[in-house]
């Protein structure tokens, strides 16, 4: 069974916690991992690209030169592709890129990004992750202790006091238990979590 280090908010171990086998304690399964990342960045896309076409482009009604006897190539438009001001032959349009995935291969990536985090060493869990008040310095004081740089910072409800004391933070996220997002995990360094937040991923997730 996969252990983790449970720390105060100075940073001092002040014991350990064991991690759910059936979350923490599987095998990576990187394909289903790396599906669910692509259809995240996919479903990001805003698809509000536009160009346009020959039919669209202004100006172009009258033939350039007539047809034979110039010595030139025949063109029927100066708004063809191949003429400055011309309009683009595949011209992107406004298109909507999202897609969705099963829940199954969505429940297995974060289990398996889960399990790397936990087989790495990577998963901090806080004994009573909270703030007195809103101040950046004191949550950058609390990463340094626990050496996280990127980090998955995760609380078991919003906590205004964490979340607005880490959004100045370069590679800080914060998020609740219950949304995790594979594509943050795998882009963090460190999961940090709450021990009650812990509690419900085991719970809802298992």
């Amino acid at each position: 069974m996969p252990k983790a280090n449970v720390v105060n908010m100075t940073g001092t171990k002040v014991g350990e916690v064991e991690l759910s086998d059936a979350i923490f304690g599987i095998e990576p399964n990187e394909v289903v991992v790396h599906e669910v990342v692509k259809n995240h960045l996919a479903n990001c896309r805003q698809g509000t690209q536009s160009a346009l076409t020959r039919a669209e482009v202004s100006g172009g009604g009258i033939k350039p030169w007539r047809q034979k006897g110039t010595g030139r190539a025949r063109q029927g438009s100066t708004r063809a592709p191949q003429w400055t001001h011309g309009g683009i032959v595949f011209a992107p349009k406004p298109r909507d890129y999202s897609y969705t995935l099963n829940k199954k291969v969505k429940r297995l990536a974060l289990k398996s990004v889960l399990s790397a985090k936990a087989a790495e060493g990577n998963i901090v869990v806080v004994d009573g992750l909270s703030l007195d008040e809103i101040k950046t310095k004191n949550m950058k004081s609390f990463l340094t202790a626990v050496e996280a740089k990127k980090s998955v910072v995760v609380t078991s409800e919003v906590n205004e006091n964490v979340v607005k004391s880490s959004r100045n933070i370069p590679g800080v996220v914060t998020t609740t238990a219950k949304i995790l997002s594979v594509y943050d995990i795998v882009n963090a360094d460190k999961f940090i979590v709450d021990k009650a937040a812990l509690a419900v991923i085991e719970e809802v997730f298992a």
